[in-house]
């Protein structure tokens, strides 16, 4: 494997500066896995997205809720419990690490999850693949595949010396190593189902316990969604070409502009969070404001139940706080409440600030 460096070293500053000033804003925000729940979701979403699900952050988490809309479908449903799956699996990694470092071990019990009750659940969760598998149009040969990954008789030595490099703290530059790592997971593509998915959770997780992030809050599906089609021909050229320079100059651009992009919604979220708990506190004059924002963050679709069950609010308060925020607009009403089934409600400037665009 041979880089231009000449062509890298440019491009590595930026990324590293972009990087750095977005994890010092998350580590400035007061209970990031709260406030930022719906990046999360959202990037489990379009992580997703690329392997070809097509439900959106707004109907996983309506679907959540309990909502019976007719235009959540069967296959959404689907589609959501594999993002949720996604979710759940990262959290779970991040958990680990806080005992042990990223390793083959850990990533086998994040495929099991990811895997759980979904498409890909008869493809051997959490075991690497026995047989041979290739990637190309539907039903094509492996002679039509457009790349065939090692022969599984080899893939427990490869993935052996992936980990090793995976450990390694020597290497001239830890955004080049990260680079280097995905895209020699993808390629020894060691499980049936959900490679893609499992390899960018790598990315956050490598770069929290690498000290370049405080958290694995850190959301790459974005840009990957948007270059879909140079995401997948880049990685393509690293076997097909030798083209490692190509690939690593794209990644390095992605952490770049995502940092960006992650750091503008942060703040937006984090200004969201202080205008909410003034206009709350002013509009309900309730001692318990904080607690019904901190709820609507996390939770930014909910049934009126959730709310008054989980929110830590008394009822009677919370049934009280939940009509004012209704009809200050605050919250929107995505279903009506009728006879035992509860109304859903949506914090629509919150859902749209993770969208990155107006959607509710």
């Amino acid at each position: 494997m041979e880089l231009e460096w000449s062509r890298l070293i440019p491009l590595i500053g930026p990324a590293s500066a972009g990087l750095a000033r977005y994890d010092g804003l998350l580590t400035a925000i007061p209970n990031a896995h709260v406030l930022l729940s719906p990046l999360t979701t959202q990037e489990a979403v379009l992580s997703s997205k690329i392997e070809g699900t097509q439900v959106t952050i707004g109907e996983v988490l309506e679907i959540e809720a309990g909502g019976g809309s007719s235009r959540i479908t069967q296959t959404k449903r689907d589609d959501a419990e594999e993002v949720r799956n996604y979710r759940q699996a990262m959290r779970a990694c991040e958990q680990e690490l806080a005992h042990r470092p990223l390793s083959q071990q850990v990533l086998r019990m994040a495929h099991q999850m990811l895997m759980q009750g979904v498409r890909g659940k008869d493809k051997s969760p959490g075991r690497y693949r026995s047989d041979q598998n290739w990637i190309g149009p539907a039903g094509c040969t492996m002679e039509e595949a457009s790349f065939v990954p090692i022969p599984p008789e080899h893939l427990q030595q490869g993935m052996d010396s992936w980990e090793a490099y995976l450990d390694s703290t020597n290497q001239p530059d830890i955004l080049i190593q990260l680079a280097i790592l995905h895209v020699e997971f993808e390629a020894l593509h060691p499980f049936k189902d959900g490679n893609g998915r499992l390899g960018r959770m790598l990315i956050p997780l490598f770069l929290q316990q690498r000290k370049l992030l405080s958290s694995p809050d850190f959301y790459i599906s974005g840009y990957l969604e948007a270059h879909r089609e140079s995401y997948q021909e880049r990685l393509r050229a690293v076997s097909r070409d030798g083209d490692w320079t190509g690939w690593c100059a794209f990644f390095l651009k992605a952490i770049q502009v995502q940092s960006g992009e992650n750091e503008t919604k942060a703040r937006g979220i984090l200004t969201l969070y202080d205008q909410m708990k003034t206009k709350v506190a002013e509009l309900t004059r309730s001692q318990h404001a904080i607690k019904a924002v901190d709820f609507i963050f996390q939770t930014p679709i909910f049934t009126a139940t959730a709310f008054t069950n989980y929110s830590g609010v008394p009822k009677p308060t919370a049934n009280r706080m939940l009509s004012q925020m209704r009809e200050s607009g605050l919250l929107i009403t995505l279903e009506e409440g009728k006879g035992r089934r509860p109304g859903i409600y949506a914090f629509r400037e919150l859902l749209n600030v993770a969208e990155g665009m107006e959607v509710f």
